[in-house]
């Protein structure tokens, strides 16, 4: 009986080979593609010994699985759509179908058949995702007010296909509490903030299809005013102006005044000037222009600033010199 089985093998390889007749077979399928909308997928399929038997592109349709769409049979399109081409290279037998404007309804897996019989068949499958940019949800954080030492935690959610990456950095790249100049993850925590951790946030949502998503997060961090003094001694000659400046930080934006011997300056006299400047976020420099100065001028002048957390100050001294000082003065 084995014997038999045997003979029976090797006659039917022998007659194989006689015929040089080889079973079809799929030698190569496209990988799974992610395009984006209006872009050009290329989907190939190799066959070989596969002559004498039709070979089709079937599409499966991503959201109704059971939906079957035939698209072509051996070297021809069987739907009209512009959008479509078959191409088949005799050298390699590869079938390419290329699909151009790519639309959201292009989405789908992608069958290569070689027809066997009506109840027989071999096929190999590429799946075609239509890649979406990344969108940020509106219940992602959007800005926070927070007193100093507090814990805060911002949040930052996207969709897209691929699924995004989401990033954290802080405006012109500083230092990130949690350290380092990026964090990684949809959740961005500070155990306690402090004055310095203010600014501008951005959530960065990456997929590589399209630009990145980006929102900016306003951190507000309330604080007692911080008063910053480069020069606190200066000097001016009489008849000269003289400027007094005093850098602040405080959140909420502090009520901000200039003393001399107690008693408030105006903002706008004959001798006296004062402005206010925003220079960036819970920040502000004030500046007292004392102008034509006379003798009653010189002594100690007092910045105070105010909010609801508190109050601080600074002192900044002028006394008399001999020769005018630049600047302020120069060119007068």
């Amino acid at each position: 009986m084995y014997f038999f089985g045997f003979c029976v093998i090797f006659l039917g390889t022998f007659t194989l080979k006689i015929n040089g007749q080889r079973p079809p077979a799929i030698s190569n399928i496209s990988h799974e593609q992610i395009k984006e909308i209006g872009g050009t997928a290329e989907l190939y399929c190799s066959v070989q010994y596969a002559q004498e038997y039709p070979v089709l592109w079937i599409k499966y349709d991503h959201l109704k699985s059971q939906e079957v769409l035939p698209i072509s049979s051996g070297s021809a399109l069987i739907i009209r759509d512009s959008r479509l081409a078959l191409r088949y290279d005799t050298a390699s037998s590869t079938y390419t179908l290329q699909i151009k404007d790519i639309q959201e309804t292009d989405a789908g897996v992608y069958e290569c058949q070689i027809i066997l019989s009506k109840s027989n068949k071999i096929s190999a499958k590429v799946e075609l995702h239509i890649g979406r940019k990344p969108i940020i949800h509106d219940n992602s954080t959007k800005s926070i007010i927070v007193s100093e030492g507090q814990p805060v935690q911002m949040e930052c959610f996207a969709d897209g296909y691929p699924s995004p990456k989401i990033s954290w950095r802080r405006q012109n790249n500083e230092i990130l509490p949690t350290g380092g100049s990026i964090y990684r993850g949809q959740i961005l925590k500070i155990t306690a903030i402090r004055k310095e951790d203010g600014g501008t946030y951005y959530c960065v949502a990456e997929n590589g299809v399209g630009r990145s998503a980006k929102r900016a997060i306003e951190v507000h961090v309330e604080s007692a005013p911080e008063i910053i003094v480069s020069n606190s001694s200066l000097s001016q000659a009489l008849q000269y102006d003289m400027h007094l400046q005093c850098h602040i930080i405080a959140y909420p934006p502090p009520a901000v005044v200039w003393l001399k011997d107690g008693q408030q300056l105006p903002y706008d006299g004959p001798h006296y000037r004062i402005s206010h400047f925003s220079t960036e976020d819970n920040t502000l420099d004030t500046i007292l222009r004392v102008m034509k100065i006379e003798k009653q001028h010189f002594g100690k002048y007092v910045c105070k600033a105010t909010n609801n957390h508190g109050s601080s100050e600074a002192t900044i001294e002028l006394s008399e010199s001999t020769n005018p000082v630049c600047p302020p003065a120069c060119g007068n």
